[in-house]
């Protein structure tokens, strides 16, 4: 028999409620999800979550533990770029992204849950998918999915290093580069169908705005849960 005094089971799975008082950013690559959050941060004193920064990082030891698990003979080497960009069609690259979100988002949630704040923390990245962040919250509300339009999906490449980046050299550049923005594509036009389905805040980003114009329309959008600014 359960006690009076036991804690319910959402407790144990949020000791601190850190995912039912989250606040989340989700969508497409280079739409400026990182930079807004990072902004938001700054202005209303609360701690931004870097999806794709912790994802890179701090899950590669469960990314090879994975591995591990499914018999992969070298679960530490280093992905082949042709066979990342190069040789499949951007439709199977964009399945098999979208493949391994949920197992990926795991590994987020565990990170957000042992963050203790007395506000909410928000978090941001391409990771936090609509259909997975939507049974945690309480409203449709505390979140927000931003995704570039492919115009400026393909000005960021041109412009951003980083936005340009396969991480390693390939044998044919112009066609990895092609199929990386046709998978960014279908990836994000994924989250856009899934959050409009679910009631959740589409916003697209085309350039015409900047960050911080860009980030008050964001605070607007979560105006019920985030503290007031520290220097209105």
């Amino acid at each position: 028999m359960t006690s009076p005094h036991s804690p319910a089971a959402g407790e144990l799975l949020d000791p601190f409620g850190t995912l039912r008082r989250a606040l989340w950013i989700g969508g497409g690559q280079w739409a400026g999800k990182s930079t807004v959050a990072r902004l938001l941060a700054e202005r209303h004193g609360v701690t931004a979550y870097h999806y794709d920064y912790h994802d890179a990082r701090a899950h590669n030891d469960r990314r090879i533990a994975r591995r591990v698990a499914h018999g992969d003979p070298d679960p530490g080497r280093a992905p082949d770029p042709d066979r990342t960009w190069v040789h499949p069609t951007p439709e199977e690259m964009a399945a098999e992204t979208l493949a391994g979100f949920p197992v990926r988002f795991a590994w987020a949630l565990d990170d957000l849950r042992a963050l203790v704040s007395g506000h909410p923390i928000i978090a941001e990245g391409w990771g936090l998918r609509p259909e997975l962040v939507a049974p945690i919250v309480d409203s449709p509300r505390r979140m927000i999915v931003m995704v570039p339009t492919p115009e400026f999906r393909r000005h960021q490449a041109r412009t951003l290093p980083r936005a340009a980046s396969l991480g390693g050299l390939v044998t044919d550049p112009a066609r990895a580069q092609a199929n990386r923005l046709a998978r960014d594509r279908l990836v994000a036009e994924d989250a856009v169908r899934t959050a409009r389905d679910l009631g959740i805040r589409v916003l697209e980003i085309d350039g015409s705005h900047d960050a911080a114009t860009t980030a008050r329309t964001v605070a607007d959008h979560f105006t019920p849960y985030l503290p007031k600014p520290l220097n209105p």
